[in-house]
């Protein structure tokens, strides 16, 4: 069956302050595969066994990563470190691990009982005891005393557990302090989240990281064969190429429904086929009064997701130049019904090259050979969906329009930076 688009971002946020020493420049081994139970692990060949000793920042690594889907990272968690394989989302907030009593081949779940850093958050902690505006369904204090947490995402996939302290171990002198994150004992997935947006619970806050970044290479036809990419954390030596748009960003005390405070939140000003600009108002693309409109780089989710607005737009114009050739009633994921099963080279010269725009002239371009997404049998679908069809109110960039793209989070300065790159061939 086809791998449906996991777009992975929080509508509930955590607002509490966690404050922690370590300010960390690593450069850290990711794998991307789609998210279903038959990939299998690596090893990490930067894992120490040793016991960890302090160390001062900044920490360097350089490794690669794998990507057809979703970008799964696979960190070393606790002392002595067990390698647990996380999906790396911009689009949301808790970090949480798989802790199932039962394993789950062939990803290995967390032993706790196997780390001596590992210590659970009782419900005295001050997360467990207020009741949150942000959260549906609130934290809570299970049996054993112990903070409960639950949490769903907006393609309806879920996780629960316990809270907990664990570090994330990368040799036996570079790891984090104890960074809260979510031990779950259930899931709707089998591997972890990394939750990298801006929110205080986020793994990018809890470190203390200035800046992060990832180039995800383009996705391949050939069996069998996965193409490999670069991530960072901290500094960037190529980040002299880089040209930066400044995040839109929203204090916390503004309370939109429809808004996502803790997301990178880029100023989205249009969108081009070739060299003509669909006529779609700049309003479109950022926040209503009610929060709806916001455009956020999303790592988590694999296609780019529009308002109706945008949407309807984009729609009309691949029916004025292949209308004739779309499948009729096919839709992808539930979102996308711009697709195709005819001869795919043609349609792609007739839609021609994709240019999301944003202000200070900075541009997204997806060459015409990857505005369109294999998505099995035959069928190829433009990767774009409708994001109401996910109940969300928002444009949200996919990873796969971040392709051969270095795309740079700077938090610090609160800005998104891009570069043009041949991701395939980086080392």
């Amino acid at each position: 069956m086809s791998p449906i688009p996991k777009p992975l971002f929080f509508f509930f946020f955590l607002n509490y302050v966690v404050t922690l020493s370590t300010s960390l420049s690593i450069h850290l081994p990711l794998t991307s595969l789609p998210i279903s139970p038959k990939t299998t692990t690596f090893t990490n060949s930067l894992i120490s066994r040793k016991n960890p000793s302090p160390s001062s920042p900044p920490y360097h690594f350089r490794s690669r990563f794998k990507y057809s889907m979703a970008l799964i990272i696979s960190l070393p968690i606790g002392t002595p470190p067990q390698t647990q394989q996380m999906v790396l989302d911009t689009g949301s907030q808790l970090s949480w691990i798989q802790c199932h009593r039962k394993k789950l081949p062939p990803v290995t779940s967390f032993d706790p009982s196997l780390s001596s850093s590992f210590s659970t958050l009782p419900c005295s902690h001050p997360l467990c005891k207020p009741r949150i505006p942000d959260f549906t369904l609130p934290t809570s204090c299970d049996s054993n005393r112990l903070c409960h947490y639950s949490y769903f995402y907006a393609d309806g996939t879920f996780a629960e557990g316990n809270l907990v302290k664990e570090k994330i171990t990368f040799s036996n002198t570079e790891f984090t302090p104890p960074l809260i994150l979510g031990c779950a004992t259930e899931s709707s997935d089998d591997r972890g989240i990394l939750g990298m947006n801006r929110g205080r619970l986020s793994f990018v806050s809890q470190a203390k990281i200035s800046k992060f970044s990832y180039c995800i290479p383009p996705k391949s036809n050939r069996p069998g064969f996965t193409p490999t990419g670069s991530f960072y954390l901290g500094d960037n030596p190529n980040s002299h190429g880089f040209k930066y748009v400044s995040l839109l960003t929203f204090p916390e005390s503004q309370r939109m429904p429809n808004l996502d405070p803790l997301a990178y939140t880029v100023p989205m000003i249009g969108i081009k086929f070739g060299l003509k600009k669909l006529n779609i108002s700049g309003s479109v693309f950022r926040p209503d009064a009610g929060g709806s409109g916001q455009t956020m780089v999303d790592s988590g989710s694999e296609f780019t997701h529009l308002v109706d607005a945008a949407y309807d737009a984009v729609r009309g114009e691949i029916v004025r130049r292949v209308g004739r050739r779309l499948k009729k009633g096919y839709v992808y994921g539930g979102t996308a019904d711009m697709c195709f099963d005819g001869n795919v080279v043609m349609i792609q010269r007739l839609v021609g090259d994709l240019v999301f725009e944003l202000t200070r002239g900075v541009e997204i371009l997806v060459p015409r050979e990857r505005v369109l997404v294999n998505v099995g049998g035959g069928v190829h679908c433009v990767g774009i969906g409708r994001s109401s069809m996910l109940g969300a109110a928002s444009n949200i960039i996919g990873n796969v329009h971040q392709q051969n793209l270095w795309v740079e989070f700077d938090v610090t300065n609160r800005r998104v930076g891009f570069a043009k790159a041949d991701c395939s061939r980086l080392l």
